[in-house]
């Protein structure tokens, strides 16, 4: 299991850079990523986004130009990332570079990216269409703004559901295994046998 961390934008995101057998993958596009993959001179094959939320589609373009990688993404993402004035329309003063994306990707027991297989759970509830990519082999999840350390993502931002998220989480996250790493979009690496048991919005009653 071979992956790096960068943490970006004002809202402290996390995205991934991971080594599959035919080329890097990066999960997640936070303001500063972009210059963080050039600095460590990787050839990126591929973007995988978790969701759509402004702090890790920022630099999407950019890497889009930088690298000429593919972007993949769930369909309800892709309005986030192409259309600039997406977050305007909920009454958010942000805007982003727009980018299309060269494929979508929905919940699959199993889809190869550069020769990793990997799970692909849709979890909504902190935003619509959001993913969580399982590598079973490696027992590791990168699971974007559903679970974190001792918490779980926000409902309460437009197209969220708490209970919805609660419900996958319990449902489809904790069926992964206890052994698994989570890594989140926010904060430090967890396992899922420690959240079942001790996070208190998700955890064992």
């Amino acid at each position: 299991m071979i992956y790096d961390t960068f943490c970006g934008g004002i809202f402290e995101t996390n995205c991934y850079l991971y080594k599959s057998p035919e080329g890097w993958i990066l999960f997640d596009a936070p303001q500063g990523a972009c210059e963080w993959v050039r600095s460590l001179a990787v050839d990126l094959k591929l973007l995988l986004l978790t969701h759509g939320h402004i702090d890790h589609v920022q630099d999407v373009a950019m890497i889009k130009r930088q690298f000429g990688c593919q972007i993949g993404c769930h369909p309800l993402t892709a309005p986030m990332i192409s259309d600039r004035e997406f977050f305007r329309n909920f009454g958010f003063e942000l805007e982003i570079e727009s980018a299309e994306p060269d494929f979508l990707i929905e919940e699959t027991p199993t889809r190869n990216f550069l020769g990793a297989e990997f799970q692909v759970l849709e979890i909504p509830g902190h935003c619509p269409g959001s993913l969580c990519f399982f590598s079973r082999k490696d027992k590791l999840l990168i699971g974007g703004d559903v679970l974190f350390a001792g918490s779980v993502g926000r409902g309460d931002l437009p197209g969220g559901d708490i209970d919805l998220l609660i419900s996958g989480i319990r449902k489809k996250l904790f069926q992964l295994g206890d052994e698994v790493t989570v890594l989140a979009g926010h904060g430090p690496p967890t396992k899922i046998g420690t959240e079942r048991r001790t996070n208190p919005f998700v955890g064992e009653e």
